[in-house]
């Protein structure tokens, strides 16, 4: 449907939901993130997988999903604006900082655009990052977190469990991901949980299918109702594979991939807009929009959990 997007004309209302019991303003940073010099100042605490990002306390939370969008261009700062206005509670970076995800880049082309929302976001790295994350991706979210950044981390809203998966570091079987991510399922029952990491397993774009990320797949199945990824630079809704729906979202404003429109697994798909995906969870519901920069919305829809 490509109605305007009526929950954006409501931002009032939704300022204090889309909060969820958080205290971070959506202000910029007071200044460009750098790689800490050394001062004989004790280095920042290492932080564990379960406390880098503040959980949320109320049972609904606004959350924007979107990669491959920090390059400065103004269509990712449109997109940024659309979705700052919105007061999410979290938004999920689904990884690529251009161009190869250096600190500069980050100081010139990220923090311009998504900086504002930088106590709000919760990032993944992407294939541009990780080359480089001990001088770009780690020393940005240190400085915005207080303590050194883990490569993968868990943390909740609105009852759901959150995990930022690394498809950049190794995630086969034995892997130490892999065994974290197994541990962490095996606490919890459900399905509440949404994961996310840069490059799709199933993707009808460019890239294709990423098969070397089955593994983390394979763990999630049966656990998780949602998958999140980027990389292609598109959006996509795939139909339900082993009970998991899985949204890329990579129409940041980098640049546009193709997609191949007659993959009978695309339950909507979008080649030529530059979007991101809103979501809003409950205990035991996400509802989903694809929402362009002008705030249309694209595709809209349901996903349930169990408890």
């Amino acid at each position: 449907m490509t109605h305007r997007l009526a929950v954006l004309g409501a931002t009032a209302a939704l300022a204090g939901a889309a909060g969820c019991g958080e205290t971070d303003e959506v202000t910029p940073t007071s200044a460009p993130p750098r790689p800490p010099a050394s001062t004989g100042a004790p280095p920042a605490p290492p932080a564990r997988p379960s406390d880098f990002v503040t959980s949320t306390t109320t049972r609904h939370a606004v959350v924007w999903a979107v990669g491959d969008g920090a390059d400065g261009s103004a269509p990712a700062k449109a997109l940024a604006a659309r979705i700052a206005a919105d007061r999410p509670a979290r938004l999920l970076y689904l990884g690529d900082v251009y161009d190869d995800g250096s600190a500069g880049d980050f100081v010139d082309n990220y923090r311009p655009v998504y900086g504002r929302l930088d106590t709000r976001t919760a990032p993944t790295p992407g294939n541009h990052d990780w080359p480089q994350h001990d001088e770009g991706y780690d020393p940005y979210w240190q400085r915005v977190r207080g303590r050194r950044t883990p490569a993968y981390y868990t943390f909740g809203a609105a009852g759901w469990q959150l995990i930022s998966l690394n498809s950049e570091i190794a995630h086969d079987a034995g892997s130490p991901q892999l065994r974290w991510l197994r541990a962490t399922l095996a606490r919890r029952r459900g399905t509440c949980r949404l994961a996310y990491w840069h490059r799709p397993r199933f993707s009808a774009g460019k890239h294709g299918d990423q098969d070397d990320t089955q593994p983390l797949w394979s763990a999630l199945r049966g656990r998780t109702a949602i998958v999140l990824t980027g990389h292609d630079h598109n959006m996509q809704r795939l139909r339900p594979i082993d009970g998991i729906t899985e949204f890329v979202s990579g129409a940041g404003g980098k640049s546009h991939y193709e997609l191949d429109h007659g993959d009978d697994r695309l339950a909507f798909a979008d080649d030529q807009t530059y979007g991101a995906l809103r979501l809003e969870l409950t205990p035991t519901a996400a509802r989903y929009a694809f929402v362009s920069a002008a705030g249309r919305v694209l595709d809209s829809g349901s996903v349930s959990c169990r408890r």
